[in-house]
């Protein structure tokens, strides 16, 4: 199995991951019950109050329940107003995140270059990261705030506890902080180490038996040529010089024996 289907498989395991978070964070905006309370006082009947950001409601055991909204949004407390915008922001980039993600992974080849979709690809993963961050802060912070209260031994109005938005807040943030960051890791790690240029520039060695000629040495091999020339022909005219005496001599000689 080569690198890349093994990263295309990754990438397809986060998006799973990444998009089941990112509906559990959206499936606590309707849910009711952020925070709950019991009172058992009574007779025959209980009553539990829960509440989320947006209203708070009212129970009992007969299974008739009423809600009523928050009536005036600036009477909030900051608190409220805090993270009711983190979780709105955790909701639009993690919606992002999904469609550039979608376009940069390998499997759909809807991008550019390799290059290019690892960029796309880390751009979705920073945005489920981001917004998984700030999910993560918002319930936290709920969630704390819920837990002090409860053990204030000051606090004289009523105590709640920790409902199951919260919870389900918890783990739709983990799962989207944990994919953004592997999307984070891997394709920034492809999609920016070719944007590093080069330090100094590869040193490349010469070929054997190669030279370069210059001016210098294509006079100088155009002279030992004409040179050589010249010295082959004088040779030449030697030896037939002295080839044409030694056939005068000996014919010099035959006349005289034959006389």
């Amino acid at each position: 199995m080569g690198y890349r289907t093994v990263v295309m498989y990754m990438e397809i395991g986060c998006f799973v991951v990444c998009v089941s978070g990112w509906i559990l964070v959206c499936s606590t905006m309707p849910t009711e019950i952020w925070t709950w309370s019991e009172v058992g006082s009574i007779v025959l009947t209980t009553s539990n109050y829960f509440s989320n950001l947006w209203k708070d409601c009212i129970s009992d055991s007969t299974g008739v329940s009423d809600c009523k909204g928050i009536p005036s949004m600036l009477a909030l407390h900051w608190e409220i107003h805090f993270c009711r915008a983190l979780i709105i922001i955790a909701i639009i980039l993690s919606f992002f995140g999904s469609i550039l993600v979608l376009v940069g992974m390998k499997c759909t080849k809807i991008g550019g270059t390799e290059i290019v979709n690892a960029r796309v690809t880390f751009a979705g993963g920073m945005n489920y990261l981001i917004g998984g961050m700030c999910a993560m802060i918002a319930f936290s912070y709920y969630g704390h705030k819920i837990v002090s209260e409860f053990k204030d031994p000051l606090y004289k109005e009523q105590k709640f506890e920790i409902g199951v938005g919260v919870f389900i807040g918890w783990g739709g943030s983990t799962l989207l902080v944990s994919g953004g960051l592997i999307y984070s890791i891997f394709a920034g790690w492809e999609g920016c180490k070719s944007s590093k240029p080069e330090r100094y520039p590869a040193y490349q060695y010469p070929e054997a038996y190669t030279a370069v000629p210059t001016k210098k040495s294509i006079a100088s091999s155009v002279s030992s040529g004409s040179s050589e020339s010249r010295k082959s022909k004088t040779t030449s005219g030697s030896r037939a010089s002295s080839i044409s005496a030694i056939t005068d001599a000996t014919r010099t000689t035959a006349t005289n024996a034959y006389v």
